[in-house]
């Protein structure tokens, strides 16, 4: 057989920024992000439920661009899209970008910027991406979970097929630029989804961080600003250490540490209509590792039930009835998650569970017997806890 074969090594700078009133014409971030010294073309496309929140941000955003013209130059006012699970259940939102970056002849130079939640990132990464072959893509990522999380990675994507996450690339950003001011806007149960993501990074790869959550258990919980920028701040750090350092940051292999919790909030997304919000089906799919973990020896019981206090008292719920409804197969249709996590990583199925709080491992099969068994301990203890709460109220 007559072969070349060779390795290629691809590099790129991953850059997340921090800063305040990132469209305050006083703040030279954003700008020095995308000049590089010469002039820039942009096409902005903002989340509508953030429009609602700050109905002047459009007009704030084109001031901005022109009393910073030149360098920069912004091809049309900013395109206001619906964010949500919605903005990802379509590929005919992603052609609509497709066509304006057509219409306003932008090239692989130019920016697309996305300002919103993480679907809005997502599916707007989906178009810079395969515009061109690539299209400088800026995130500015505007609610807790996706400064947390998903706005600092490398994918995006829409779903597709009933499945989450079918259609999409890794296209690592050209920035992501974090806006604390941003996430005032957020009604408490937006702000709160972010948390789960932080609990689940600390579980897997820093103890420490876990600590700090638990002593700013009270301070998160009210929302205080200090608190939650110390959460925003190291949970986004730990996944880019992550992408930087795990050596398959575009996941070649089947291995994805980071979803820890997520075979089971991915299929309760499913099975709800997205009724159940990403945040919370990840608070829930922690709470189902975590019980499974222990009760397969994985876990010491105290672990255990730190991380599931740490969870309850961030203010999640740790059990939906959803996840009891049978499936076609014997056992709760939830357990049909699994495979589906392993058709999307392709290989051997690999799943991360807890030795201990900071440590993560890998399994590649699950006892269906101990599933069950987890999800009725988790709707034990929360039939417990509400019952603990109405003799507390009486």
């Amino acid at each position: 057989m007559d072969s070349i074969e060779c390795t290629i090594q691809a590099r790129w700078q991953h850059r997340v920024l921090f800063t305040e009133a990132i469209f305050d014409p006083a703040n030279p971030i954003l700008r020095d992000t995308l000049s590089l010294g010469r002039r820039s073309t942009s096409l902005i496309v903002v989340d509508e439920a953030l429009v609602t929140a700050l109905p002047a941000l459009p007009a704030m955003i084109s001031r901005y661009f022109a009393i910073h013209d030149p360098p920069l130059h912004l091809v049309c006012p900013p395109l206001v899209r619906k964010g949500g699970e919605q903005a990802k259940n379509s590929w005919g939102d992603v052609s609509e970008l497709h066509r304006a970056i057509d219409m306003y002849h932008m090239d692989r130079h130019s920016y697309v910027i996305a300002v919103g939640g993480g679907a809005l990132l997502d599916q707007v990464g989906l178009a810079a991406a395969t515009a061109h072959r690539g299209v400088r893509h800026v995130r500015i990522p505007t609610t807790t979970l996706s400064q947390c999380d998903s706005g600092v990675g490398v994918k995006n994507g829409i779903n597709a097929f009933g499945k989450k996450n079918f259609i999409g690339t890794f296209a690592p950003p050209f920035a992501v630029i974090n806006d604390f001011r941003l996430l005032a806007t957020l009604p408490n149960l937006e702000k709160r989804a972010g948390y789960a993501e932080a609990v689940k990074v600390a579980c897997i790869r820093d103890g420490s961080f876990f600590e700090a959550l638990e002593r700013d258990v009270s301070l998160l919980r009210r929302f205080e600003s200090e608190a939650m920028r110390r959460l925003v701040r190291r949970c986004a750090e730990l996944h880019v250490e992550h992408i930087a350092t795990s050596g398959d940051p575009f996941e070649f292999g089947s291995a994805r540490p980071l979803d820890f919790g997520h075979w089971s909030a991915h299929k309760l997304e499913q099975i709800t209509d997205f009724k159940i919000s990403h945040g919370l089906a990840v608070a829930i799919g922690i709470a189902l590792d975590v019980t499974y973990s222990k009760r397969m020896g994985f876990l010491d019981p105290r672990s255990a039930q730190r991380v599931l206090s740490l969870l309850e008292d961030l203010g999640f719920e740790l059990f939906a009835p959803e996840l009891l409804l049978p499936g076609k197969r014997r056992g709760p249709l939830v357990l049909d998650g699994v495979e589906e996590f392993r058709e999307h990583l392709g290989g051997e199925l690999c799943l991360t569970l807890l030795r201990e709080i900071g440590r993560g491992f890998e399994v590649h099969e699950l006892n269906n017997a101990q599933v069950l068994a987890s999800i009725q301990e988790l709707e034990s203890r929360r039939a417990a806890r509400r019952f603990a709460e109405l003799l507390s109220a009486v």
